[in-house]
């Protein structure tokens, strides 16, 4: 029976090397994957997913305006597909997230969807927060703080280092940019939320 999985961490966690993994295992047994990723994403260049420790594969890219169900029936229709991989699946919309959901119920594949949980102010991505209501499977993909406690929180700093409390929620970068921490290590970078 398919179902939709989220894998959500902080940066670093090793969530697209997980992703790829995935994918290099249904490959390995002679099934075909479908990859996307967000398609401003070029890090590890248009139109492919990399990790930290170099590895990398091409995926399909996906806008916020397109259609996610569509583009899984087109694949599916061309040809076998035993798993699709989402990869920086917190950038997805929600009503992307409904369209994959419709994906592993009425097309019957599965949706591995691999991503942050909360970005640099401590809140939930739209992506993330459908995800954690309509996942049928969720796994937090586990990294540290510099302190060795587990990092839950994620850090955007300015050039000159320093923490940065205002922004747009979407801004894509990596080691230079965000730095993963612990909650109590979070409060101290940017201050206590108010509430």
């Amino acid at each position: 029976m398919a179902k939709l999985y989220f894998n959500y961490s902080t940066m670093n966690a090793g969530k697209s090397t997980l992703l790829l993994q995935a994918s290099y295992n249904y490959i390995e047994r002679g099934m075909q994957t479908y990859l996307l990723t967000a398609n401003f994403d070029d890090r590890a260049g248009m139109g492919r997913i990399g990790s930290r420790i170099g590895i990398e594969a091409e995926a399909d890219t996906y806008t916020q305006s397109d259609d996610l169900f569509a583009k899984i029936d087109a694949r599916l229709k061309a040809g076998p597909c035993a798993c699709v991989l989402v990869d920086e699946a917190q950038w997805m919309t929600r009503d992307q997230v409904w369209q994959l959901a419709r994906a592993v119920d009425d097309l019957g594949v599965p949706v591995m969807c691999y991503g942050l949980r909360v970005d640099f102010r401590g809140e939930l991505f739209p992506g993330s927060a459908a995800l954690l209501a309509l996942a049928d499977e969720m796994r937090e993909v586990r990294t540290i703080c510099h302190c060795g406690r587990k990092a839950t929180m994620v850090i955007r700093v300015g050039e000159d280092g320093n923490a940065l409390a205002e922004g747009a929620q979407i801004e894509v970068g990596g080691n230079d940019r965000y730095i993963s921490l612990c909650r109590k290590h979070f409060r101290e970078a940017v201050g206590d939320v108010p509430v």
